[in-house]
């Protein structure tokens, strides 16, 4: 996963010696909601994913696919090492492509699933992939392709698909790529503050705070327990309502799904210890909420939002000075903002960046394949050049 402050750590799991121990592999496509029985043992693989991906666990994932595919239409690729659960992936076939009428597979996301990346076991990457390509080969159907979107750049599962699909020589090319901002660092949070922002716009701060400060009681909090956990998703989502995305209707309360979404996530996590939760407010109203997963050695900055009557203060950028704490945990070595690139406010504060990559890969027989050929060549106008970019 690139970043300017060099790679995101790998965290540690139980990896090769399972693959040792288990020697058998198999990855069926089930319905979603057979997995609501296996939530202990998707629990577990979560937290020795290969790389971490909040979005893909059982907390939100089912919550997700509850709100937004009540026809069960999407399913689950599941893959088994030994008769366990070692790797799960949603899977669809949508029938346009970017606005075109293009069939294929797809890795499943939604407006509000910020990362892609399947989760599969640490040291059984490569055997992930093999199936699922496998499996995509087999039972292709009408689709062209598969289209992975949302997987991080430079990172194992990438690193092990590159590998994978070499040894197989299967045609695939990363057809976008872009970058949002990331935060990993070593330094303490003061430090790092200073070098992201200039003397005179942390001098501006400053000043925000102490106008701020003059028209009430300013507290900051940071939670990771449930405590008073309803409260504060209610008190979120009317701050988010009442802003701008309210107004255009983005807002999470503005869709009775998203709303359970968000309610049915949070205290999932909670629940799982997966939830940190950061609060400004005056006069104990809050002003500016962040909500943030923790996936050890990794975050996710999933919602934030702030009162826009107290724009002229910057709630958000103060809020985000003390986020920057986040580090001092010892079990979380980056934290991905889940911002799109080139965001106007966290670019200026988080310093490093996150590779972000949508991929198309050939599957089927040799038909399928030239017809994959002529396809990616004519959407990224040359010569494919593969994926390990």
């Amino acid at each position: 996963m690139a970043s300017t402050a060099g790679t995101i750590p790998k965290p540690a799991g139980r990896p090769a010696a399972a693959a040792a121990r288990l020697p058998t592999f198999a990855l069926e496509a089930v319905p979603w909601r057979s997995m609501a029985e296996a939530t202990p043992a998707w629990d577990a693989l979560a937290l020795c994913a290969a790389e971490p991906n909040p979005f893909y666990e059982s907390w939100y994932l089912m919550p997700a696919l509850a709100a937004f595919d009540p026809a069960g239409d999407i399913a689950l690729l599941r893959f088994e090492a030994g008769g366990e659960l070692a790797g799960l992936m949603p899977v669809v076939r949508p029938r346009r492509y970017y606005g075109r009428y293009v069939p294929h597979l797809a890795s499943w996301l939604h407006a509000n699933c910020f990362l892609g990346a399947p989760l599969a076991a640490a040291g059984l990457e490569r055997p992930f992939w093999r199936a699922l390509l496998a499996w995509a080969d087999r039972h292709a159907g009408g689709s062209l392709f598969l289209h992975l979107r949302h997987l991080p750049i430079g990172g194992p599962l990438h690193q092990a698909l590159n590998d994978v699909l070499a040894e197989q020589d299967r045609q695939a090319a990363l057809v976008h790529r872009e970058e949002r901002a990331l935060l990993a660092s070593d330094e303490p949070p003061e430090a790092y503050f200073e070098a992201a922002l200039s003397g005179k716009k942390r001098k501006e701060l400053r000043r925000q705070f102490a106008r701020l400060s003059e028209l009430g009681e300013i507290r900051i909090e940071r939670s990771t327990d449930a405590e008073g956990l309803n409260a504060w998703i209610e008190a979120f989502l009317a701050l988010e309502l009442a802003g701008w995305k309210g107004l255009a209707g983005s807002a999470l309360a503005a869709q009775p799904a998203t709303a359970h979404l968000f309610r049915q996530s949070l205290h999932g996590a909670a629940l799982r210890g997966r939830l940190e939760r950061l609060t400004l407010s005056l006069d104990g109203t809050p002003i500016a909420m962040l909500a943030t997963f923790l996936t050890p050695p990794g975050a996710f900055s999933f919602k934030t939002a702030f009162d826009e009557r107290y724009a002229r203060y910057s709630p958000g950028v103060l809020l985000q000075r003390e986020n920057l704490a986040i580090l001092s945990r010892d079990d979380i070595a980056w934290s991905d903002s889940c911002a799109a690139a080139d965001h106007p406010m966290i670019d200026h504060i988080w310093r490093e960046r996150r590779a972000i990559g949508r991929f198309s890969i050939a599957i089927g027989g040799p038909l399928r394949r030239a017809a994959f050929g002529v396809l990616v060549r004519a959407e990224l106008g040359r010569k494919p050049t593969g994926i390990g970019q």
